[in-house]
């Protein structure tokens, strides 16, 4: 964490990595930059001007290559998704939900790194940041010298999410796989009179006939079988 610890209070930040929800279907890339490359283009969310410069100005200074500034927050999703920023900074005075609901988005969806820098903020937001998928949330803390910083550890934070989702996808995949072969092996074993250990070598060797996974063959036999019901 960043600022150390979870009290909400002056300059304190706080490392949302969100939730990892159990419908999750795709493989989430892994972010391979890191703050210190010059090509990167970072987003940067803010109405007002004068806190914009000063995240350009931090930005910059850290050797950032290119900086976009979006000066509101309409059509947010659509806009960042056409820029494909390697990072999104966003700064508020206070986050709303239709803001948190849009950077969710950002995060989920377009799979970048989210910084968020608010003014205010209380317990309910600082959760509804969470389960946004923000990486970084700062509460009072916009320094420009703080900036580099913080935006590591986002991406840091953002990659290890990343790692866990893509291992709990991997692991729910191969748990289907084996409730797939084990009901395949039980139909060829009762259409064929077969141990369970002779199915699995029919599986198997089919498998390696066609070089496909044992999975697959699994699949369309129990595919067959419950079209012949």
């Amino acid at each position: 964490m960043v600022g150390g610890g979870h009290e909400h209070g002056h300059g304190s930040c706080y490392d949302c990595g969100g939730p990892i929800r159990a419908g999750l279907q795709r493989r989430p890339a892994l972010f391979r930059a890191t703050m210190t490359e010059t090509n990167l283009t970072v987003a940067v969310i803010d109405p007002s001007r004068a806190r914009a410069a000063i995240l350009e100005e931090g930005l910059r200074a850290a050797g950032i290559g290119r900086v976009v500034v979006i000066p509101d927050t309409a059509d947010l999703m659509e806009r960042v998704a056409a820029l494909k920023p390697d990072v999104v900074v966003i700064h508020l005075e206070s986050p709303s939900r239709d803001i948190l609901e849009q950077m969710s988005g950002v995060s989920r969806q377009v799979e970048r790194p989210v910084a968020m820098f608010v003014d205010r903020s209380d317990s309910t937001m600082m959760q509804a940041a969470v389960d946004a998928g923000i990486s970084a949330y700062v509460v009072d803390g916009l320094r420009a010298e703080r900036i580099k910083s913080i935006l590591d550890i986002a991406i840091l934070r953002f990659n290890a999410f990343a790692r866990l989702q893509r291992e709990l996808t991997e692991a729910r995949g191969e748990l289907a796989d084996r409730k797939l072969i084990e009901r395949a092996k039980g139909i060829l074993m009762n259409l064929k009179g077969l141990s369970e250990d002779e199915a699995y070598k029919q599986l198997r060797r089919k498998a390696m006939n066609e070089k496909r996974k044992i999975a697959d063959i699994a699949r369309a036999i129990v595919t067959t079988a419950d079209l012949l019901g």
